[in-house]
């Protein structure tokens, strides 16, 4: 059976929780499932740090066309192709398909639905019209989360509910539990000005969504009562609208204790994780929230904000605030930098949770329900 999927996403400079979804289940699908074969179709060159794995069974094929790739040059050779199924990651499909292809999108969020103010005026159109398309003209979806789900079924209350299936995400195992060389992680915290158990981590976009600016000023509340030592470290590349988090932290009394990393690799985010005292997630909204995982992977206590999808990939190891309550988030960070038995427990919770994940599972559900 041939099974395409489109992976230009993989081209991409900039690394997101989409790519590292795609990425990893690409890590799997030839090897769990050796009998098809998989035609993976992209623009140009692969993301050094993105590139899929060479399976016998695995087809790239790069088409540098530049108008409309998915509705162009994309759909025209899936058709001359004749392929059985189409796999699409991202909130897109091609309109021109053959009646009989089984399509499949994976919708990781509707942020834009619920929050379109933190978007452009040409991305919320652009995520509107393809979403749209995606949901109404596939022939079966796949969420990341029960709170993704019900945002489709919310927000496309024609969907039938059986179309769906929610697959969680997974954490890449051979990152966040390997320990690296200690002469690595010293010249990665060196880069950043950092001391082991001595700050405070964020990872993730910067931009309005991620709710930043509770975040930095939860921090300052922090600092100012306790004197400490501790810094915050945001962890991740300028996206949209990210001006007014930069100029936060410009005029924070603070600022010299906030880092910004910018672009970073996967083993500097690793040594991140592992070395810090305690992980936060003040996001408005996540489809599913792949930090969280890697956090406790990584034995970090968590907190994350109380919404979305957020409670359902944390569970019982991670605590919770609401997201605009900057009070609440600065005594929680007190209380858990400043109680080691707190800690401990955290972190064995977040051990037993993340029991529940993995993208070798994601991958084989993922195949069981492009092929059945």
């Amino acid at each position: 059976m041939k099974i395409a999927i489109q992976a230009a996403d993989l081209d991409n400079n900039r690394i997101d929780g989409t790519r590292v979804y795609l990425y990893n289940l690409l890590k799997y699908f030839g090897k769990l499932s050796p009998q098809n074969d998989f035609l993976i179709y992209h623009k140009n060159k692969f993301n050094s740090q993105l590139t899929p794995p060479n399976f016998s069974n695995y087809y790239f094929k790069k088409i540098n066309f530049p108008l409309l790739w998915t509705q162009t040059s994309f759909s025209w050779n899936i058709w001359k192709e004749n392929v059985d199924i189409l796999w699409m990651p991202m909130h897109n499909i091609p309109l021109l398909r053959k009646k009989r292809l089984k399509t499949i999108v994976t919708i990781h969020d509707l942020a834009f639905k619920k929050f379109p103010q933190y978007f452009t005026f040409k991305n919320l159109s652009k995520l509107n019209i393809l979403t749209d398309l995606a949901i109404k003209k596939s022939t079966k979806i796949i969420a990341v989360s029960h709170s993704t789900k019900q945002d489709i079924l919310n927000f496309y209350p024609h969907i039938k509910e059986e179309k769906i299936k929610v697959i969680y995400h997974g954490f890449d195992k051979s990152l966040f539990f390997k320990q690296p060389k200690k002469d690595v992680t010293n010249k990665i915290l060196k880069k950043f000005n950092l001391h082991k158990s001595q700050f405070i981590l964020y990872v993730g976009a910067i931009q309005p969504r991620k709710n930043l600016i509770t975040l930095i000023q939860a921090f300052e509340i922090f600092k100012k009562n306790n004197l400490s030592s501790f810094k915050l470290v945001l962890a991740g590349e300028k996206a949209w609208q990210w001006k007014k988090t930069i100029q936060t932290i410009q005029n924070s009394p603070f600022s010299q204790d906030i880092i910004l990393t910018g672009k970073i690799n996967f083993q500097e985010i690793t040594t991140l994780y592992q070395n810090a005292s305690l992980f936060v997630f003040p996001s408005f909204y996540e489809g599913f929230g792949i930090p969280i995982l890697e956090a406790l992977a990584s034995n970090t206590p968590t907190l994350a904000a109380r919404n979305s999808s957020l409670t359902e990939v944390g569970g019982k190891a991670v605590q919770y605030f609401s997201e605009k309550n900057i009070n609440e988030l600065a005594k929680l960070i007190e209380n858990v930098l400043y109680n080691k038995i707190l800690q401990e427990k955290m972190i064995a919770e977040g051990k037993n949770w993340i029991k529940n994940f993995s993208w070798e599972k994601c991958a084989q559900e993922t195949l069981d329900f492009l092929l059945n």
